[in-house]
């Protein structure tokens, strides 16, 4: 009788491959790259923040459209903008119907992050972003509502960066959150998920 254990390298061979061919074909392949979900998620909730322009903005001011919603920071070196940019790309190739499609960012350094940065940073991704702040206390509120993890992590030399979750949310034309989409969300990925929904 063959030694089962013999055939434990050649199974992680195979999936080992197997992850491999995925992730190659990532791009290709629906559903794979971010999650989709039905219905609300239990996350989210009202706000009262500060817009980029310096007006007074509440969940209730998107009522009627979608809000392709990222939380994150201005100084942030990489999943931000890499995340703002896959929003910004997906909205462009869904051509007249981004207009139903509000793509805004909260942030999670409001120390720093005040309306003018927010205003300056959101330039580089397109004139529909909305960039929102507040008092620490507003924010923390925000965050708790939606499940955002963020947290100051020291840097050599003095300063910080924040280490915080990175989640795409969906809310609906009723303010619901109805989907969630993970970092390895692909910009075609995106747009054809919001296509379907509009």
């Amino acid at each position: 009788m063959r030694n089962p254990q013999a055939f434990i390298p050649y199974l992680l061979l195979a999936v080992a491959l197997a992850g491999g061919v995925l992730w190659h074909e990532a791009d290709s392949l629906p559903g794979v790259g971010h999650t989709i979900t039905s219905g609300s998620i239990a996350v989210g909730g009202p706000f009262s923040l500060t817009d980029q322009d310096g007006a007074e903005k509440t969940l209730a001011d998107f009522r009627g459209r979608y809000v392709l919603l990222y939380f994150g920071y201005t100084r942030c070196p990489d999943v931000c903008p890499v995340t703002l940019g896959i929003m910004a790309d997906a909205l462009g190739k869904l051509g007249a119907q981004s207009e139903r499609v509000v793509p805004a960012f909260i942030t999670v350094d409001p120390a720093r992050d005040n309306p003018a940065i927010l205003k300056s940073y959101l330039n580089s991704f397109g004139p529909r972003f909305v960039g929102l702040t507040g008092s620490a206390a507003a924010i923390t509120a925000v965050e708790r509502e939606y499940r955002v993890g963020a947290t100051k992590h020291p840097l050599p030399g003095g300063g910080y960066a924040m280490d915080h979750s990175s989640v795409l949310y969906l809310l609906g034309p009723k303010g619901k959150v109805i989907a969630l989409y993970d970092e390895a969300v692909t910009p075609k990925n995106l747009a054809d998920d919001l296509r379907q929904r509009l």
